[in-house]
C-alpha cells in the first residue's frame, strides 16, 4: 500500500513507492537541484574559514580554543545537511499534513522565550538557553512554519480544482495564522525576524495569486502598524537607536554608530583581492563586534576583498534563481507558494545583513544565510533547502 504521500507502507503489498518508481524511470540524483546544493555547501564552507578567523584570538569568546567556533560551525552544518536530508525524505507533502502540529509547536517555542526560561544574547531577547551551553532561537523556524501554514491554507482548495486562486476568506485565515507569531516575536521584541516574516507573507501572498488588494492592504498596514510600533515605545532603545543611526551616520560614530561605521571601514580596506585569510586589520583587532553571526560579511570584505564578498553574494544569486526555477516549474501551487517563500525569506535576510554591513540598510540583528555562525540559522535555511528539492524531485516525470 502506499500512503497519501506517495511513501510505501511496509506489510501492504509489492505495489512501489513514488521514490521507488523515481529511482527507477528517473535517478534520484538527477532529479536534485545540484545547483542549489553545491551553493549551500560552498557559502557553509566559506562561513566555516570566516566564522574561525573572526573568532580563533577571542579568548574571551572561545574559552581559549582557537577551534571552537570553527567546530560548532561544521557542527551546525553537519546537522543542518542531515536535516535537509530527512525532509527531502519525508518530502513538502508530508509535511504539509502536519503543518497544525509544527505550528504549535513554533508558537508554544516562542512563548516559551517570553517566560522565564528566555535569555538576552547581543541586546536580544530571542532564546531558549538549553542545557550543555547550547541555545535555541526558535523565531527562525517559525519562518518555516509561516511558509508551509499559509501555503496550505491557500492552495488548498486551488490545487483540489475547487477554485481558480485562492478567495478573500482563505486569504484572511492565511493572514491571521501568521499574524499571531509575529506579534509573539515582536513583542520579545526581534524586530529582524519580524521584517523577514512580514517580507515572507508579502511573497506568499503574490505567488498564490490572491487579489493584489490584499498586498497592497498588507503592504498599507504594515507601514501604519510601524508608526504604531514607534509611537507606543515597543522597541527598545538599542533599536530605535539602530535607525536613528542609519538615518544619521554621523549622528554618533562612537556609540550607536560605531558598529556600521567599522563594518565599513573594514570591507572598504579589502581591496580588490583583499588581505588574505587571517591578516585583516580590523578583524584581528577585534574593531567590528559580532563578526562571527551578523556582521560576518566585513571579514569577507576584509580578507578576502571584492572578489571573495562578491564569491558570497553569487552564490547567494544561484540559490535565489534556482529557487526560482523551481517554483515556476512545479505544477502544484503549494509548491509554488513554499518556494516563492523561500526565495523573499533567503533574498531579503540576504540583502538586509549585506546591506547593513555597507550602510545601506538598518542593522538589524539578522545572520547571513549558511555563512554566519548560529545553530538555529543554519538548521533552519538547511530545512528550507530540503524543501526545494523535495519540491523538484516530486514534481510529475513530464514536467
Amino acid at each position: 500500500m502506499t500512503g497519501a504521500n506517495g511513501f510505501s507502507v511496509p506489510g501492504y503489498g509489492p505495489q512501489r513507492s513514488t521514490w521507488a518508481r523515481l529511482l527507477a524511470r528517473d535517478s534520484l540524483a538527477r532529479r536534485l537541484d545540484w545547483p542549489i546544493l553545491l551553493s549551500a555547501i560552498a557559502l557553509s564552507v566559506i562561513g566555516a574559514a570566516l566564522v574561525y578567523s573572526a573568532t580563533r584570538n577571542r579568548t574571551e569568546l572561545n574559552q581559549g580554543d582557537p577551534y571552537y567556533f570553527l567546530f560548532r560551525h561544521l557542527l551546525n552544518t553537519g546537522i543542518g545537511f542531515a536535516l535537509m536530508i530527512g525532509t527531502v525524505w519525508l518530502g513538502h507533502r508530508t509535511l504539509r499534513g502536519a503543518v497544525p502540529i509544527l505550528y504549535g509547536i513554533s508558537v508554544f517555542l516562542i512563548l516559551l522565550v517570553l517566560t522565564p526560561l528566555g535569555a538576552t544574547i547581543n541586546g536580544s531577547h530571542a532564546w531558549i538557553k538549553l542545557p550543555g551551553g547550547f541555545s535555541l532561537q526558535p523565531s527562525e523556524f517559525v519562518k518555516i512554519t509561516i511558509i508551509l501554514g499559509m501555503a496550505m491554507l491557500l492552495a488548498a482548495r486551488v490545487d483540489a480544482g475547487d477554485k481558480p486562486y485562492p478567495d478573500h476568506r482563505t486569504v484572511l485565515q492565511s493572514l491571521g495564522l501568521a499574524t499571531v507569531p509575529i506579534l509573539i516575536v515582536l513583542l520579545m521584541p526581534d524586530l529582524g525576524s519580524v521584517m523577514v516574516m512580514v517580507i515572507i507573507v508579502l511573497g506568499v501572498l503574490l505567488a498564490s495569486g490572491a487579489s493584489n488588494r490584499w498586498v497592497f492592504g498588507l503592504m498599507g498596514t504594515g507601514a501604519a502598524g510601524a508608526i504604531a510600533v514607534w509611537q507606543l515605545g515597543v522597541l527598545d532603545e538599542y533599536q530605535i537607536n539602530r535607525f536613528a543611526a542609519f538615518a544619521n551616520p554621523e549622528l554618533d560614530p562612537a556609540g550607536v554608530g560605531y558598529n556600521t561605521n567599522q563594518a565599513r571601514i573594514a570591507i572598504g580596506s579589502g581591496g580588490l583581492f583583499g588581505t588574505g585569510l587571517g591578516n585583516g586589520s580590523q578583524t584581528t583587532g577585534q574593531f567590528v563586534p559580532e563578526q562571527q553571526t551578523d556582521f560576518v560579511f566585513t571579514v569577507a570584505g576584509e580578507e578576502l576583498g571584492f572578489i571573495g564578498a562578491g564569491l558570497i553574494i553569487l552564490l547567494l544569486g544561484i540559490v535565489l534563481w534556482r529557487a526560482c526555477r523551481i517554483a515556476r516549474e512545479t505544477t502544484e501551487l503549494y509548491g509554488t507558494i513554499v518556494a516563492a517563500g523561500i526565495i523573499a525569506w533567503f533574498g531579503f535576510q540576504s540583502f538586509e545583513n549585506v546591506g547593513m554591513t555597507l550602510g545601506i540598510m538598518p542593522v538589524a540583528g539578522l545572520p547571513l544565510p549558511f555563512v554566519s555562525y548560529g545553530g538555529s540559522s543554519m538548521f533552519a535555511v538547511w530545512v528550507a533547502v530540503g524543501l526545494l528539492q523535495s519540491i523538484r524531485v516530486q514534481r510529475p516525470m513530464s514536467a
